[in-house]
């Protein structure tokens, strides 16, 4: 790990837990709509919902990666196939999206980013669609790359080699941390970064991937194992 000079780093399970965001996000996006839209939650339930997303992804496999996308292609349907405008789009999911960016981080992640960023060029590499500005903690960021930036999802490689190509850095040089193996871990690794597995739960790895170069449950400890690095990276900051 002595080599590494850029991070990219997943975010939804690896900074903060995503589970129980989206589902209150959800939540309060069928009370809004039941509240100003009431025809939409009468003809359809949360479930028939999510099966529509599921069938826009595979009608706009090209759009896929677009989460954003698939939820308001779904709500422009709800709304005009019970009479009302699509215009209701834009709101509804504004109320889905500010409540999706209302995360609870990890109490290890902003003192071990406060510590990487001051060594390392940090790059968040998501699927998703946080909002690190809202959360708070963009400013310990390089730069953010997401799916639709770069119009392919993890674990295609363009994004991780679009993550490596804004660090300025190789891709040796690169370690990727993240809580997923197959989407993670496996796609940085045919990507040719190196790998470090967020596993915060304890769970087993499963033997069809690769395993990884590191398994941290912390930021803390990610900062231990690249504590090479930083040393290698001062040593050279003095000898200028």
């Amino acid at each position: 790990m002595h080599r590494i000079r850029a991070i990219t780093l997943d975010l939804d399970d690896t900074l903060w837990e995503i589970g129980p965001v989206i589902t209150r996000a959800e939540g309060k996006l069928w009370s809004w709509l039941s509240e100003r839209y009431p025809r939409i939650t009468q003809s359809y339930t949360a479930e028939q919902a999510y099966e529509l997303r599921v069938e826009a992804m595979e009608k706009y496999r090209d759009r896929s990666h677009d989460f954003r996308f698939m939820r308001q292609m779904v709500l422009g349907h709800m709304a005009e196939s019970v009479g009302y405008s699509a215009d209701l789009v834009d709101d509804a999911f504004a109320v889905f999206d500010k409540a999706r960016n209302e995360v609870e981080l990890f109490s290890d992640v902003v003192p071990g980013l406060e510590i990487l960023a001051e060594h390392f060029s940090l790059i968040a590499v998501t699927n998703g669609n946080a909002n690190l500005g809202t959360i708070g903690i963009r400013h310990l960021f390089h730069d953010v790359v997401t799916a639709v930036d770069v119009g392919s999802a993890k674990p295609a490689q363009p994004i991780f080699l679009e993550a490596v190509s804004r660090a300025g850095v190789g891709v040796e040089e690169t370690l990727h941390v993240g809580d997923h193996p197959e989407i993670d871990i496996g796609g940085a690794q045919e990507a040719g970064l190196r790998t470090a597995w967020m596993n915060r739960n304890g769970d087993g790895w499963p033997e069809h991937v690769a395993p990884p170069d590191a398994v941290v449950s912390t930021v803390a400890e990610l900062v231990a194992i690249l504590e090479p690095a930083i040393a290698m990276r001062n040593s050279g900051a003095a000898n200028e």
